[in-house]
Protein backbone atom coordinates (compact mmCIF):
# COMPACT_ATOMS: atom_id res chain seq x y z
CA UNK A 1 0.00 0.00 0.00
CA UNK A 2 1.55 3.73 -0.98
CA UNK A 3 0.98 6.52 0.46
CA UNK A 4 -0.59 8.21 -2.58
CA UNK A 5 -2.73 5.42 -3.03
CA UNK A 6 -3.78 6.03 0.65
CA UNK A 7 -4.24 9.83 -0.54
CA UNK A 8 -6.31 9.34 -3.26
CA UNK A 9 -8.72 7.33 -1.52
CA UNK A 10 -8.88 10.53 1.06
CA UNK A 11 -9.80 12.97 -2.02
CA UNK A 12 -13.41 13.98 -0.66
CA UNK A 13 -12.69 14.40 2.74
CA UNK A 14 -9.72 16.63 1.47
CA UNK A 15 -11.76 18.66 -0.65
CA UNK A 16 -14.34 19.83 2.10
CA UNK A 17 -11.51 19.97 4.53
CA UNK A 18 -10.49 23.36 2.53
CA UNK A 19 -13.82 24.03 1.62
CA UNK A 20 -13.89 24.70 5.51
CA UNK A 21 -10.80 26.31 6.13
CA UNK A 22 -11.64 28.52 2.77
CA UNK A 23 -15.01 29.50 4.76
CA UNK A 24 -12.84 30.48 8.13
CA UNK A 25 -10.07 32.29 6.16
CA UNK A 26 -13.43 34.72 4.45
CA UNK A 27 -14.45 35.00 8.35
CA UNK A 28 -10.61 35.84 9.07
CA UNK A 29 -10.63 38.34 6.51
CA UNK A 30 -14.01 40.18 7.40
CA UNK A 31 -13.44 40.46 10.95
CA UNK A 32 -9.85 42.71 11.83
CA UNK A 33 -7.36 39.83 12.96
CA UNK A 34 -3.96 40.05 12.44
CA UNK A 35 -2.14 37.96 9.52
CA UNK A 36 -0.85 35.51 11.52
CA UNK A 37 -4.05 33.87 12.99
CA UNK A 38 -5.20 34.05 9.44
CA UNK A 39 -1.94 31.80 8.70
CA UNK A 40 -1.69 29.84 11.28
CA UNK A 41 -5.12 28.61 11.52
CA UNK A 42 -5.74 26.98 8.22
CA UNK A 43 -2.01 25.63 8.43
CA UNK A 44 -2.03 24.45 11.98
CA UNK A 45 -5.53 22.53 10.59
CA UNK A 46 -3.94 20.92 7.69
CA UNK A 47 -0.59 19.83 9.83
CA UNK A 48 -3.33 18.33 12.05
CA UNK A 49 -5.29 16.53 9.51
CA UNK A 50 -2.63 15.41 7.69
CA UNK A 51 -0.39 13.96 10.65
CA UNK A 52 -3.51 11.88 11.31
CA UNK A 53 -3.59 10.69 8.14
CA UNK A 54 -0.07 9.39 7.92
CA UNK A 55 -0.89 7.99 11.25
CA UNK A 56 -3.79 5.97 10.12
CA UNK A 57 -2.03 5.13 7.00
CA UNK A 58 0.94 3.56 8.85
CA UNK A 59 -1.36 1.49 10.64
CA UNK A 60 -3.25 0.16 7.76
CA UNK A 61 -0.20 -0.48 6.21
CA UNK A 62 1.62 -2.47 8.95
CA UNK A 63 -1.79 -4.47 9.14
CA UNK A 64 -2.39 -5.62 5.59
CA UNK A 65 1.78 -5.96 5.28
CA UNK A 66 1.71 -8.50 7.82
CA UNK A 67 -1.62 -10.31 6.11
CA UNK A 68 0.33 -10.47 3.27
CA UNK A 69 3.22 -12.17 4.58
CA UNK A 70 1.52 -14.48 6.48
CA UNK A 71 -0.34 -15.56 3.41
CA UNK A 72 2.78 -15.97 1.42
CA UNK A 73 4.42 -18.00 4.09
CA UNK A 74 1.19 -20.20 4.34
CA UNK A 75 1.47 -23.49 2.07
CA UNK A 76 -2.43 -24.00 2.71
CA UNK A 77 -3.24 -20.09 2.08
CA UNK A 78 -6.94 -20.59 2.83
CA UNK A 79 -5.72 -21.22 6.62
CA UNK A 80 -4.57 -17.75 6.99
CA UNK A 81 -8.19 -16.32 8.45
CA UNK A 82 -7.31 -19.19 11.50
CA UNK A 83 -3.93 -17.25 12.83
CA UNK A 84 -4.04 -13.56 11.45
CA UNK A 85 -4.37 -11.11 14.09
CA UNK A 86 -7.38 -9.09 14.41
CA UNK A 87 -7.22 -5.22 13.39
CA UNK A 88 -8.04 -2.82 15.57
CA UNK A 89 -9.90 -0.24 12.74
CA UNK A 90 -13.61 -0.80 11.37
CA UNK A 91 -12.08 -1.67 8.02
CA UNK A 92 -10.03 -5.24 9.07
CA UNK A 93 -13.17 -5.87 11.40
CA UNK A 94 -15.37 -5.86 8.03
CA UNK A 95 -12.79 -7.69 6.03
CA UNK A 96 -11.99 -10.70 8.68
CA UNK A 97 -15.91 -10.60 9.08
CA UNK A 98 -15.81 -11.03 4.83
CA UNK A 99 -13.52 -13.81 5.28
CA UNK A 100 -14.86 -15.54 8.10
CA UNK A 101 -18.04 -16.21 5.99
CA UNK A 102 -16.06 -17.50 3.03
CA UNK A 103 -14.15 -19.81 4.48
CA UNK A 104 -16.97 -21.34 6.22
CA UNK A 105 -18.72 -21.62 3.33
CA UNK A 106 -15.64 -23.06 1.24
CA UNK A 107 -14.98 -25.63 4.45
CA UNK A 108 -18.72 -26.64 3.68
CA UNK A 109 -18.76 -26.87 0.25
CA UNK A 110 -15.45 -29.02 0.33
CA UNK A 111 -17.47 -31.09 2.93
CA UNK A 112 -20.02 -31.73 0.55
CA UNK A 113 -18.00 -32.89 -2.26
CA UNK A 114 -15.80 -35.15 0.22
CA UNK A 115 -18.97 -36.58 1.03
CA UNK A 116 -20.07 -37.43 -2.56
CA UNK A 117 -16.98 -38.41 -3.81
CA UNK A 118 -17.00 -41.27 -0.45
CA UNK A 119 -20.58 -42.24 -1.58
CA UNK A 120 -19.68 -42.45 -5.47
CA UNK A 121 -16.37 -44.54 -4.06
CA UNK A 122 -18.12 -46.91 -1.74
CA UNK A 123 -21.15 -47.04 -4.82
CA UNK A 124 -17.83 -48.65 -6.82
CA UNK A 125 -16.57 -50.63 -4.10
CA UNK A 126 -19.84 -52.36 -4.22
CA UNK A 127 -20.22 -52.80 -8.15
CA UNK A 128 -17.01 -54.12 -8.12
CA UNK A 129 -17.63 -56.61 -5.68
CA UNK A 130 -21.07 -57.49 -7.02
CA UNK A 131 -19.49 -57.72 -10.99
CA UNK A 132 -16.73 -60.29 -9.24
CA UNK A 133 -19.84 -62.97 -8.88
CA UNK A 134 -20.99 -63.24 -12.64
CA UNK A 135 -17.18 -63.21 -13.70
CA UNK A 136 -16.68 -66.12 -11.14
CA UNK A 137 -19.79 -68.24 -12.05
CA UNK A 138 -18.51 -67.78 -16.44
CA UNK A 139 -15.41 -69.11 -14.61
CA UNK A 140 -16.92 -71.80 -13.21
CA UNK A 141 -19.18 -72.42 -16.43
CA UNK A 142 -15.76 -72.27 -19.28
CA UNK A 143 -13.93 -74.80 -16.40
CA UNK A 144 -16.93 -77.41 -16.90
CA UNK A 145 -17.16 -77.09 -20.91
CA UNK A 146 -13.86 -76.41 -21.99
CA UNK A 147 -13.51 -76.38 -25.87
CA UNK A 148 -11.91 -73.46 -27.86
CA UNK A 149 -14.82 -70.90 -27.92
CA UNK A 150 -14.90 -71.49 -23.78
CA UNK A 151 -11.31 -70.90 -24.14
CA UNK A 152 -11.57 -67.56 -25.69
CA UNK A 153 -14.21 -66.84 -23.20
CA UNK A 154 -12.23 -67.24 -20.24
CA UNK A 155 -9.61 -64.98 -21.83
CA UNK A 156 -12.05 -62.32 -22.27
CA UNK A 157 -13.30 -62.50 -18.55
CA UNK A 158 -9.62 -62.63 -17.55
CA UNK A 159 -9.43 -58.87 -19.03
CA UNK A 160 -12.96 -58.13 -17.99
CA UNK A 161 -11.40 -59.14 -14.23
CA UNK A 162 -8.39 -57.06 -14.76
CA UNK A 163 -9.95 -54.29 -15.71
CA UNK A 164 -12.48 -54.23 -12.39
CA UNK A 165 -9.08 -54.56 -10.56
CA UNK A 166 -7.54 -51.58 -11.77
CA UNK A 167 -10.99 -49.21 -10.99
CA UNK A 168 -11.03 -50.94 -7.48
CA UNK A 169 -7.67 -50.00 -7.29
CA UNK A 170 -7.78 -46.95 -8.44
CA UNK A 171 -11.06 -45.87 -6.29
CA UNK A 172 -8.67 -47.00 -3.27
CA UNK A 173 -5.38 -45.11 -4.50
CA UNK A 174 -6.55 -41.71 -2.74
CA UNK A 175 -6.96 -43.32 0.78
CA UNK A 176 -4.38 -46.35 0.56
CA UNK A 177 -3.92 -45.16 4.46
CA UNK A 178 -7.34 -47.31 5.45
CA UNK A 179 -6.27 -50.66 3.36
CA UNK A 180 -2.85 -50.93 3.46
CA UNK A 181 -0.60 -53.44 6.03
CA UNK A 182 3.11 -52.90 6.34
CA UNK A 183 5.10 -56.41 6.98
CA UNK A 184 8.57 -57.73 6.27
CA UNK A 185 7.52 -59.48 2.54
CA UNK A 186 10.34 -61.08 0.40
CA UNK A 187 11.19 -59.24 -2.91
CA UNK A 188 11.22 -62.72 -4.46
CA UNK A 189 8.33 -64.05 -3.71
CA UNK A 190 6.28 -61.02 -4.36
CA UNK A 191 7.65 -60.94 -8.22
CA UNK A 192 6.88 -64.98 -7.97
CA UNK A 193 3.38 -64.20 -7.12
CA UNK A 194 3.07 -60.87 -10.07
CA UNK A 195 4.33 -63.59 -12.52
CA UNK A 196 2.04 -66.35 -11.98
CA UNK A 197 -1.11 -64.08 -12.11
CA UNK A 198 0.72 -62.57 -15.44
CA UNK A 199 1.32 -66.24 -16.92
CA UNK A 200 -1.67 -67.25 -19.19
CA UNK A 201 -0.19 -63.88 -21.52
CA UNK A 202 3.46 -64.27 -20.57
CA UNK A 203 3.28 -67.76 -21.68
CA UNK A 204 1.05 -66.61 -24.64
CA UNK A 205 3.54 -64.30 -26.32
CA UNK A 206 6.25 -66.36 -25.02
CA UNK A 207 8.05 -64.47 -23.11
CA UNK A 208 11.89 -65.34 -21.72
CA UNK A 209 11.92 -64.83 -17.34
CA UNK A 210 14.86 -64.10 -15.92
CA UNK A 211 14.33 -64.15 -11.76
CA UNK A 212 17.89 -62.30 -10.65
CA UNK A 213 16.41 -61.38 -7.44
CA UNK A 214 17.86 -61.79 -3.86
CA UNK A 215 16.29 -63.38 -1.19
CA UNK A 216 16.03 -60.00 0.46
CA UNK A 217 12.91 -58.46 2.81
CA UNK A 218 11.55 -55.13 2.68
CA UNK A 219 9.08 -53.18 5.17
CA UNK A 220 6.04 -53.19 2.47
CA UNK A 221 2.67 -54.10 1.71
CA UNK A 222 2.83 -57.08 -0.78
CA UNK A 223 -1.45 -56.99 -2.51
CA UNK A 224 -0.56 -53.30 -3.23
CA UNK A 225 3.19 -53.83 -4.73
CA UNK A 226 1.99 -56.80 -6.78
CA UNK A 227 -0.26 -54.90 -8.21
CA UNK A 228 2.03 -52.35 -9.42
CA UNK A 229 4.34 -54.92 -10.68
CA UNK A 230 1.37 -56.52 -12.71
CA UNK A 231 0.59 -52.60 -14.57
CA UNK A 232 4.36 -52.57 -15.54
CA UNK A 233 4.53 -56.14 -16.96
CA UNK A 234 0.90 -55.50 -18.71
CA UNK A 235 2.92 -52.73 -20.66
CA UNK A 236 5.30 -54.92 -21.23
CA UNK A 237 3.36 -57.35 -22.76
CA UNK A 238 1.60 -54.57 -24.70
CA UNK A 239 4.30 -53.54 -26.36
CA UNK A 240 6.65 -56.61 -26.77
CA UNK A 241 9.02 -57.38 -29.32
CA UNK A 242 10.16 -60.89 -31.10
CA UNK A 243 11.82 -62.79 -28.57
CA UNK A 244 10.45 -61.21 -25.95
CA UNK A 245 11.98 -61.09 -22.64
CA UNK A 246 11.11 -59.99 -19.04
CA UNK A 247 14.33 -59.39 -16.54
CA UNK A 248 13.87 -58.66 -12.56
CA UNK A 249 16.76 -58.13 -10.91
CA UNK A 250 17.40 -56.33 -7.20
CA UNK A 251 20.10 -54.34 -5.85
CA UNK A 252 20.43 -53.98 -2.17
CA UNK A 253 22.18 -50.69 -0.83
CA UNK A 254 22.95 -49.01 2.37
CA UNK A 255 19.60 -47.12 2.89
CA UNK A 256 17.32 -49.18 0.36
CA UNK A 257 16.44 -51.89 -1.51
CA UNK A 258 16.14 -51.57 -5.95
CA UNK A 259 13.64 -53.70 -7.73
CA UNK A 260 14.42 -53.16 -11.75
CA UNK A 261 11.91 -54.45 -14.04
CA UNK A 262 13.55 -54.66 -17.77
CA UNK A 263 11.94 -55.93 -20.87
CA UNK A 264 13.50 -55.76 -24.83
CA UNK A 265 10.16 -54.15 -25.71
CA UNK A 266 9.90 -51.74 -28.25
CA UNK A 267 10.68 -48.52 -25.88
CA UNK A 268 9.40 -45.06 -25.65
CA UNK A 269 10.64 -42.13 -27.68
CA UNK A 270 12.79 -39.58 -25.49
CA UNK A 271 10.69 -36.27 -26.22
CA UNK A 272 7.73 -38.49 -24.12
CA UNK A 273 9.87 -40.10 -21.19
CA UNK A 274 8.83 -36.80 -18.97
CA UNK A 275 5.24 -37.46 -19.54
CA UNK A 276 4.70 -41.46 -19.25
CA UNK A 277 3.08 -40.73 -15.92
CA UNK A 278 0.97 -38.12 -16.44
CA UNK A 279 -2.55 -39.42 -16.25
CA UNK A 280 -4.49 -40.26 -19.65
CA UNK A 281 -1.09 -40.00 -21.93
CA UNK A 282 -1.00 -43.00 -24.14
CA UNK A 283 2.23 -41.51 -26.47
CA UNK A 284 3.29 -42.41 -29.84
CA UNK A 285 3.08 -46.46 -29.07
CA UNK A 286 -0.87 -46.14 -27.25
CA UNK A 287 -2.02 -44.16 -30.83
CA UNK A 288 0.05 -46.73 -33.14
CA UNK A 289 0.82 -50.53 -30.96
CA UNK A 290 -2.14 -50.37 -28.88
CA UNK A 291 -4.60 -48.76 -29.67
CA UNK A 292 -6.81 -49.40 -26.41
CA UNK A 293 -4.37 -47.97 -24.62
CA UNK A 294 -5.84 -45.54 -21.84
CA UNK A 295 -2.50 -44.09 -19.69
CA UNK A 296 -3.52 -45.17 -16.76
CA UNK A 297 -1.73 -47.84 -15.64
CA UNK A 298 1.59 -45.83 -15.23
CA UNK A 299 0.32 -42.62 -13.60
CA UNK A 300 -2.03 -45.17 -11.03
CA UNK A 301 1.46 -47.01 -10.01
CA UNK A 302 3.14 -43.63 -9.69
CA UNK A 303 0.01 -42.43 -7.60
CA UNK A 304 0.27 -45.52 -5.57
CA UNK A 305 4.48 -45.31 -5.12
CA UNK A 306 4.21 -41.84 -3.54
CA UNK A 307 1.54 -43.24 -1.30
CA UNK A 308 3.53 -46.85 -0.43
CA UNK A 309 6.41 -44.53 0.07
CA UNK A 310 8.38 -46.40 -2.79
CA UNK A 311 10.92 -44.40 -4.98
CA UNK A 312 9.78 -45.09 -9.51
CA UNK A 313 11.88 -44.11 -12.00
CA UNK A 314 11.85 -44.95 -15.52
CA UNK A 315 14.47 -45.17 -18.26
CA UNK A 316 13.90 -46.36 -21.68
CA UNK A 317 15.41 -46.39 -25.29
CA UNK A 318 13.61 -46.80 -28.40
CA UNK A 319 13.86 -50.42 -30.24
CA UNK A 320 15.82 -51.88 -27.26
CA UNK A 321 13.48 -52.06 -24.36
CA UNK A 322 12.19 -50.01 -20.90
CA UNK A 323 13.48 -50.91 -17.28
CA UNK A 324 11.48 -49.45 -14.66
CA UNK A 325 13.57 -49.36 -10.56
CA UNK A 326 11.42 -49.10 -7.85
CA UNK A 327 12.69 -48.08 -4.97
CA UNK A 328 12.02 -49.25 -1.20
CA UNK A 329 13.46 -48.03 2.04
CA UNK A 330 15.35 -49.73 4.18
CA UNK A 331 14.23 -50.09 8.17
CA UNK A 332 10.81 -50.82 10.22
CA UNK A 333 7.85 -49.71 9.02
CA UNK A 334 7.37 -46.26 7.77
CA UNK A 335 4.01 -43.63 7.53
CA UNK A 336 2.02 -43.39 5.14
CA UNK A 337 0.33 -40.06 5.31
CA UNK A 338 -2.67 -38.89 2.63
Amino acid sequence: MSFKRFLSDKIFSFILLLFVLATIEIFLIIYPYDLFMQLYIPVSVLLVYFVGLYAEYRKRRNYYDEVNSTVDALEEKYLFEEIIEPGDFFDAEIMESIFYRTNKAMIENVNQYKHSQNEYKEYIEIWIHDIKIPIAAGKMIVENNKNDITKSIDEELDKIEAYTENALYYARSSTVEKDYLIKSCGIKEIVSESIRQNKKYLIRQRFKINLECEEVTIPTDSKWVVFILNQIINNSIKYCQENPELTFSTAVNAENVTLTIADNGVGIPPDELNRVFEKGFTGTNGRNINQKSTGIGLYLCQKLCHKLRIGISLRSTPSIGTSLTLTFPKGTHHLINS
